[in-house]
């Protein structure tokens, strides 16, 4: 049947109210609140931090942690071609001794270095002795160690550090205790990579040497004695700040409230990187901020190039938004998971 001219005006209106009707019902209809954590996570993260993006909202480690002794501590450390990166100057004064998933870095200053975790215990002495001699610094002048958390792929090479060169270790309270109750997981029945109790940090300490100070900020959630930084790096003489996550997974995070206390610590990150203007983040976890990609970048660059660890205040704001939105992702499940039964 065919629609007379005169009647077609009457039939596109019909289909408008009854299609605006059915959009008015849709809009009134309550958002998912997981979609929309999530969609906000992907907002801030854009194109700048999707390695976090992916670790935390698209496939979150969560669970219940058991102090068992891990593989390589039974003889089944990884193959090295998993794990190895070649050290990096990075900025005129911080340089890369971590591997192609977890970090380290050695701050040099006017008297001294500061050490910016250990990587675990079977890859620091390559890393990061190895690491650090092949970029003409000298292990002897660690005088500081700052482990911003306690699991064995930060910690790992803290007893080393400890021993051989007489480096002060810098930990939180709760990951120190951890540590020290921990059975297994940091060595077998004779301790052999417990570090002994050294400095104990507190929220806001300035771990200081020569001219150079590193600022902690406790972010407990990752871990409950979990400390993220604030320290200043130059770039051919230029000073950049730089925001640096200390606990990124989720791991064992796996209650409504530890993902509360986990929101609140990226809050914090994200207001200390806007009163600092902080324009550089790093991470412990080279996989997350591609730490190894950018450190290959910095030799080549041209004159005026930017260097690419630079990202923008507002580019290292959103990576700790990213964080607190997926977290709220993982929170909002357990609170409707507990609704549920």
């Amino acid at each position: 049947m065919r629609l007379s001219q005169s009647i077609l005006p009457a039939v596109a209106l019909a289909i408008a109210v009854g299609g605006g009707a059915a959009l008015a019902q849709q809009a009134a209809a309550p958002a998912d609140p997981i979609e929309t954590a999530l969609r906000a996570a992907k907002t801030f993260a854009g194109l700048d931090h999707t390695g976090t993006l992916a670790a935390l909202c698209v496939l979150p480690a969560t669970g219940p942690g058991a102090d068992t002794l891990p593989a390589y501590l039974a003889g089944a450390a990884p193959a090295r071609s998993t794990w190895y990166a070649d050290p990096a100057k990075v900025f005129d004064n911080l340089y890369f001794v971590g591997g192609s998933i977890h970090s380290a870095w050695a701050l040099n200053t006017s008297d001294g270095i500061i050490l910016i975790d250990t990587v675990y215990s079977y890859n620091s002495e390559e890393l990061i002795v190895g690491g650090m001699t092949k970029l003409g610094l000298d292990p002897k002048l660690v005088k500081y160690v700052i482990i911003t958390h306690g699991h064995g792929d930060h910690v790992g090479g803290a007893k080393l550090m400890q021993d051989r060169f007489g480096a002060k270790i810098v930990m939180g309270a709760a990951d120190w205790d951890f540590i020290e109750q921990s059975k297994e997981r940091f060595g077998t029945a004779d301790n052999s990579i417990k570090p002994r109790r050294d400095v104990v940090a507190t929220d806001g300490m300035k771990v200081t040497l020569g001219d150079t100070s590193v600022t902690l900020i406790a972010t407990p959630g990752h871990t409950q004695g979990a400390f993220s930084l604030s320290f200043e790096v130059k770039d051919q003489g230029r000073p950049l700040m730089v925001a640096y996550s200390g606990g990124t997974a989720f791991n064992f995070v796996n209650t409504i409230a530890n993902f509360q206390t986990y929101i609140e610590s990226q809050r914090r990150m994200a207001e200390m990187a806007e009163r600092t203007k902080a324009t550089v983040i790093m991470t412990n976890h080279s996989a997350y901020d591609n730490a190894v990609g950018k450190a290959q970048m910095v030799p080549g660059r041209k004159a005026g190039q930017p260097h690419p660890f630079e990202v923008g205040q507002d580019a290292v704001t959103r990576y700790f938004k990213t964080m607190e939105g997926c977290a709220r992702v993982a929170q909002l499940k357990l609170e409707m998971a507990a609704k549920a039964n």
